[in-house]
């Protein structure tokens, strides 16, 4: 979403749709050509964040009431695509959803129905999970931009999530908020509470939430990595923790790169789950307006210094340092090609941590969609192996599950994994 300027004093509750587009299993951005860059960490500045609260010591997790493990399962770590260990050491986790041949979900499969192909070869199973095992979910609420005027229904649509969970889940809930540093206010990410299956604790966290005037989102996801899941999963929770995200996926504010957040989630191995909100009409119309307009919007220099670097690497910055010197065209160009990036990174990370994109429409619909993830993350079997191939050779391998014992079985996993390299 998008920095707002001081004579911004209220914000339309209206959200237009737009479109979702999927991204390519890399952290890639499309350059102006339609070629793929890699997203660059360079050029970043330092400002000051706010910690919500302080991380407590980590609490017992419930145990898991259906749940197998193999001996080999105890050993090694879990992959993500940039994970720098060795490979016959890397526990590979594959979420996995089966439904029967009437589209419902198959509550009752044990290990010996799954087998596990890497680039077509049969893998060994080494880790296992039912649907029975808890999970911990990141809930990350964006309240920024022009969800700002909105805050009562995100806490409704949030609160039903928590709702939806299982005894023995936990969550931690995470938002945005406005810090004041002298004559600036800076967008901040708070933990408005870490990992707890306290439904009391994470209703007040949720009616905690604020608003900001910016999105620190890609701070926000290397929090999730760092802080939230910063210990390594217990055996019964490996491949069965997820962040869930209501959001644009604009970045307006942050010091960081989604590169870098995208490799550490990777790495704590986080199934990614995106509520999207369509929120692009809405901006646009808003960023086309006189810069002496209360009503107007504007990118922020971070969102005009990322296009240039990304887009428009060869421009000149002092042609992207004036918002308000841009004409309307420019505006509208830099604003689409920034929600086109934010799809595309979110469809990928959900495609490669095997989770999910869900259309939001508008806030309204985010309650029902909340519903389908908290309904998706409840039903997944967490299969985990090692890879027979040893090679480090950088090359993406395609995983794919059968299941036995089930006619017309319909099975959803994910799809592969960037080996390391090196």
């Amino acid at each position: 979403m998008f920095y707002r300027s001081t004579k911004l004093h209220r914000i339309a509750r209206a959200l237009l749709p737009g479109l979702l587009l999927s991204l390519s299993c890399a952290a890639l951005s499309l350059s102006p050509t339609g070629q793929a860059q890699q997203a660059d960490s360079s050029g970043q500045h330092q400002r000051p964040r706010r910690v919500g609260v302080e991380p407590p010591a980590r609490s017992a997790t419930p145990p898991a009431t259906n749940t197998t493990h193999s001996a080999s399962a105890s050993v090694g770590e879990e992959v993500g695509e940039d994970e720098i260990v060795r490979v016959d050491t890397q526990l590979i986790p594959v979420p996995v959803v089966v439904r029967d041949h009437t589209g419902r979900p198959v509550m009752s499969l044990r290990a010996e129905n799954f087998t596990i192909y890497e680039d077509g070869k049969p893998q060994r199973l080494a880790s296992f999970a039912t649907t029975d095992a808890p999970f911990e979910v990141a809930l990350l609420l964006d309240t920024s931009g022009s969800t700002r005027a909105e805050v009562a229904l995100i806490r409704r649509a949030a609160n039903a999530f928590v709702e939806a969970l299982r005894p023995g889940d936990r969550v931690a809930v995470i938002s945005f908020n406005t810090a004041e540093e002298g004559a600036q206010k800076l967008a901040t990410v708070e933990v408005q509470t870490y990992l707890t299956d306290d439904r009391e604790a994470l209703k007040q966290a949720v009616e905690n939430i604020g608003a900001s005037n910016g999105t620190p989102y890609y701070d926000a996801l290397e929090r999730v990595a760092k802080e939230i899941f910063r210990e390594p999963p217990k055996a019964e929770l490996r491949g069965r923790r997820a962040l869930v995200a209501l959001t644009d996926g604009v970045d307006s504010t942050s010091d960081s790169e989604f590169a870098a957040a995208r490799a550490r989630l990777l790495q704590a191995g986080v199934l990614c789950y995106f509520v999207q909100v369509n929120t692009e009409d809405y901006v646009e119309d808003r960023l086309l307006r006189d810069c002496q307009d209360d009503g107007r919007l504007s990118l922020s220099k971070v969102q005009l210094e990322r296009y240039r670097r990304i887009f428009n690497p060869r421009a000149d910055a002092e042609d992207y340092s004036n918002f308000c010197q841009m004409g309307p065209f420019e505006r509208m160009q830099i604003s689409r090609s920034l929600y086109q990036l934010a799809r595309q990174e979110m469809s990928g990370l959900a495609r490669d941590t095997g989770g999910k994109t869900f259309d939001a429409p508008d806030l309204r619909a985010a309650r029902a969609a909340f519903a389908e993830v908290a309904d998706d993350i409840g039903r997944q079997y967490s299969l985990g192996y090692y890879s027979t191939n040893k090679a480090r050779d950088g090359r993406f391998r395609q995983i794919r599950v059968e299941v036995r014992g089930l006619q017309g079985a319909q099975v959803s996993a994910r799809e592969g994994y960037q080996a390391p390299k090196g």
